[in-house]
C-alpha cells in the first residue's frame, strides 16, 4: 500500500508542475463558473426567491456554481490524457516503475487539488457579489477536503472514459454529455422538491446532489444534520470512480 501512494505523490507532483508552468487552464475554465454568478444569480435574485429562509438565490446557487467549477476542471482530466497519449508521454509513464493504480490516483489527486483554485475564485467573486459565507474554520476545512475528493471522483470518471474511448473527439463528446445532465439533474440551481418526480429520482443516484447539498451546508446554512449522508454518497461514488478507472487503466497496452 506504501509503494503506491509513494508513487501516487510523485505522479501528483509531476501533475501540479504542468499547472503551474501554464496557469492559463485554471483562469479559462472559472470563466464560465463566474458568469453563473455574476449574471444568473444577480439576476434570478430580483425575480425570485429560492424557497429557503433567510438565504438569496445567489447565495443559494453559489455552492452549485462552485460545484459546477470543480466538476468542469476535473472532468477533463481525461481529455488532457488523450494529449499525453497522443504525443507519447502517457507511454513512457506506462513504461516508468509506477503502478497503474498510482497513475490514476496521482492525476486524480491532482484534478482535485487543481479544483481548489476554481474553488478560491469563486468564493472571492460569491463574497465580492456580498454572499454571506459561513466562517467556521473547520467548515472551511470539510469543504476544501470535499472539493478535493469530488475532483478525485470526476477526475477518475474522465480517465475512465478515456480509457474506454480512446479518441480525443469521442472523449469531447462524452465529457459534454456527462456533465451537463449532471449539473442541472442536481440541486445546484433550484431544490430537488421543485423537480419532477422522474428528476428527482435521477438526483438521487447523481454524486453531484451530495456535493452541493455539503457544501451548501458547511457555507451557507450551517444546518448539517444530513451532512453524514451527503459525505457517504460523495465517498461511494469517488470509490467506484477510483476502482473503476484503476481497473481499466491496468488493461492499458505500453
Amino acid at each position: 500500500m506504501l509503494p503506491i501512494v509513494e508513487k501516487s505523490g510523485i505522479v501528483l507532483e509531476l501533475e501540479l508542475r504542468k499547472m503551474m508552468r501554464d496557469q492559463s487552464d485554471i483562469v479559462i475554465r472559472a470563466i464560465t463558473p463566474i458568469l453563473w454568478l455574476t449574471i444568473f444569480g444577480s439576476v434570478f435574485s430580483q425575480i425570485r426567491q429560492i424557497p429557503l429562509a433567510g438565504v438569496s438565490y445567489l447565495a443559494y446557487i453559489t455552492p452549485g456554481v462552485l460545484a459546477q467549477s470543480v466538476l468542469f476542471m476535473s472532468i477533463f482530466t481525461g481529455v488532457s490524457l488523450v494529449w499525453e497519449r497522443d504525443f507519447g508521454q502517457l507511454d513512457r509513464l506506462l513504461s516508468a516503475p509506477i503502478p497503474r493504480t498510482s497513475i490514476v490516483l496521482g492525476k486524480a489527486l491532482a484534478g482535485g487539488v487543481k479544483s481548489l483554485f476554481q474553488a478560491g475564485i469563486i468564493l472571492a467573486i460569491a463574497f465580492l457579489l456580498g454572499v454571506s459565507i459561513i466562517s467556521n474554520p473547520a467548515y472551511m476545512v470539510a469543504v476544501i477536503v470535499l472539493v478535493v475528493i469530488f475532483g478525485i471522483c470526476f477526475s477518475s470518471l474522465s480517465i475512465l472514459v478515456t480509457v474506454l474511448l480512446k479518441t480525443r473527439e469521442r472523449v469531447m463528446g462524452i465529457v459534454q454529455l456527462i456533465s451537463m445532465p449532471l449539473f442541472f439533474a442536481s440541486n445546484a440551481l433550484y431544490p430537488v422538491d421543485l423537480m419532477p418526480v422522474w428528476l428527482q429520482v435521477v438526483s438521487l443516484v447523481n454524486p453531484m446532489t451530495y456535493f452541493v447539498a455539503a457544501l451548501r451546508a458547511l457555507m451557507i446554512t450551517g444546518n448539517l444534520s444530513a451532512l453524514p449522508m451527503d459525505i457517504l454518497g460523495i465517498g461511494v461514488a469517488t470509490a467506484f470512480f477510483v476502482a473503476a478507472a484503476s481497473l481499466a487503466f491496468r488493461k492499458l497496452g505500453v
